[in-house]
């Protein structure tokens, strides 16, 4: 059970957005995930270091994956890892759609299923109104 003090405290260290794929908590109904980085199955650390701010559609999609298959080259690579790895590094906004820079973008963005067609759309009307 986390409690409030570190939900707090991983909300404002994520910038009160989903540490995967950037959407603003205030998009959304409802609270972000506290998610664990290498889910618990493969590592018993509720730590700072294993823990991010996840929307639902992103933790549920991630669910206990660690690696994901890049769409460009076949390579089984590790995912995103919020607490590592840079997200600019690894990812650009083209218009409201997520584009993976990396092979380790590519396959998160595709195991996320970062640009399904209501995610571009909630995006873009965020981006419309000014909101994203």
């Amino acid at each position: 059970m986390i409690d409030e003090a570190l939900r707090e405290f991983l909300r404002r260290r994520a910038g009160d957005r989903c540490e995967y794929c950037r959407l603003p908590q205030h998009a959304v109904d409802g609270r972000f995930h506290v998610e664990h980085v290498v889910a618990q199955q493969h590592r018993l650390d509720d730590g700072l270091p294993n823990l991010a701010l996840a929307c639902a559609r992103c933790n549920l999609q991630k669910g206990t994956n660690l690696a994901s298959v890049d769409p460009v080259t076949g390579e089984i690579v590790l995912i995103f890892n919020p607490r590592v790895d840079k997200w600019g590094e690894h990812f650009a906004f083209r218009g409201s759609e997520i584009r993976g820079l990396t092979p380790n973008g590519r396959a998160t963005v595709r195991l996320l299923q970062m640009n399904a067609r209501h995610r571009v759309e909630l995006r873009s009307s965020l981006l419309a109104a000014g909101n994203f």
